[in-house]
């Protein structure tokens, strides 16, 4: 089978590095890629991933039986809607489905329908009303615009000012169109992890929980970035607080199944707060997320292509899930200056030898090749680090140890990646 998958970043490399290992993938395009699927796969960059009939053309062209949608933007676009229409198995929900992504509004108003359990908020294109809701409600408190903002568009607030200023800055065109409504919620407490789940004729088949770590600098400082690193499973995570989560999914995925016009296929994303009065929804997404496919997928030891196609052709009895008991940790390394400015093109050494660590995987998040053969840095986040091991401990320090073997001048990563999880919960106190 030829599959096709859409994205660039550590994510899909993942994803693409899960497929590739299945003796079904014959020929496996990434669109547009990047250094690292370069290596296994066929890289388009010319295909643009949220352009639904130059996608499709391509999949009639090249025989793709199955295609993979990594990130949102895609989906919010519909591209799913236009290869399902033409046939063609896709991994991803449609429009409407990635709505719970797309609008924070629409994601909040699904999980009151259904009594998901989530923050109290207001939703309003009403400037004014937004300031008064902040005058009402104190601080600290969470501002959010609606739409997509490329991970940014949400402010933790600690005072009312910051919340103030964060809503004038979403009504003064900082995010365009996602901005023109906003979202403001009570802010939760405790520690944040998420849950992934494989959707399909509403039913959800979880994965273990994993944990992310958004702030650019050691001691959760800095500014918010798309993530420094994870880990997976979550050791602070009680079994009572897991079996809540997976019955949130579960919940959210029959809710799919009675509310949506078509079915949801794909990857439901539950983001949770571990609040003293039990799991809490921050927000739902409709993919895959990053980092926490590279800590999660290299755990699975079911045949991905198998999974993928019985969630795209609407078969869950068919999805069967098999996990490594291992542990696993992830750490970016990032260019100098992200998540602000940062220069691209240093030369990047040393993947090759950390690749060759036994249980260490290198996902590239943003890398490119030079046509001298050189790979160079191309984004922020350049590299994920992934190791697992029979302890978290042996995962992490596996992980650190590879990071070390790796340079490019400007690199920069937390030193810190799940030393919060080694103390345990009270260290979120």
């Amino acid at each position: 089978m030829n599959i096709l998958v859409l994205g660039s970043g550590g994510r899909e490399h993942a994803i693409s590095w899960a497929l590739a290992k299945s003796p079904r993938c014959d020929e496996l395009y990434v669109a547009p890629g990047n250094g690292g699927t370069a290596g296994f796969a066929r890289n388009v960059p010319d295909l643009a991933a949220y352009d639904g009939p130059a996608v499709l053309a391509f999949a009639q062209a090249h025989d793709i039986g199955l295609v993979v949608i990594g990130p949102e933007a895609p989906l919010v676009a519909g591209v799913a809607d236009v290869l399902r229409g033409a046939g063609i198995p896709v991994f991803g929900p449609d429009a409407q489905g990635a709505q719970l992504e797309g609008s924070k509004t629409f994601c909040k108003e699904f999980m009151m329908r259904n009594d998901l359990p989530t923050a109290a908020y207001l939703s309003t294109s009403d400037e004014a009303a937004a300031h008064a809701y902040i005058d009402e409600q104190g601080a600290p408190i969470v501002v959010k615009a609606d739409g997509l903002a490329a991970g940014k568009g949400v402010v933790v607030a600690a005072t009312a000012e910051e919340a103030h200023a964060a809503v004038s800055e979403c009504f003064a065109g900082a995010f365009g169109k996602a901005g023109s409504t906003v979202v403001i919620e009570e802010c939760l407490t405790g520690p944040e992890c998420s849950m992934l789940a494989f959707v399909s004729a509403g039913r959800a088949y979880c994965m273990a929980p994993s944990q992310d770590h958004k702030r650019a600098y050691d001691g959760d400082e800095g500014p918010n970035t798309g993530g420094m690193g994870a880990y997976s499973p979550v050791p602070i995570v009680t079994a009572d607080e897991l079996a809540q989560m997976e019955d949130v999914m579960a919940s959210a995925a029959a809710a799919t199944a009675r509310e949506f016009d078509h079915d949801y296929r794909g990857v439901l994303y539950g983001g949770f707060m571990l609040t003293p009065a039990g799991p809490k929804l921050l927000e739902y997404n409709a993919r895959f997320g990053d980092p926490e496919t590279q800590v999660v997928l290299p755990r699975l030891e079911s045949d991905l292509v198998d999974v993928m196609l019985a969630v795209a052709e609407g078969r869950p009895d068919d999805i069967a899930l098999a996990w490594a008991d291992k542990w696993a940790v992830t750490v970016v390394l990032a260019s100098e200056g992200y998540p602000r400015a940062y220069e691209k093109g240093k030369v990047i050494t040393g993947i090759d030898a950390a690749d060759a660590l036994d249980d260490v995987k290198v996902y590239h998040a943003g890398t490119a090749a030079r046509d001298d053969g050189a790979l160079v840095t191309a984004g922020g986040r350049v590299l994920n680090v992934t190791a697992m091991g029979a302890t978290f401990e042996e995962a992490r320090d596996l992980a650190y140890r590879a990071c070390d073997i790796i340079h490019f001048d400007g690199k920069q990563n937390r030193t810190d990646i799940g030393a919060r999880a080694l103390r345990g919960r009270d260290a979120w106190a």
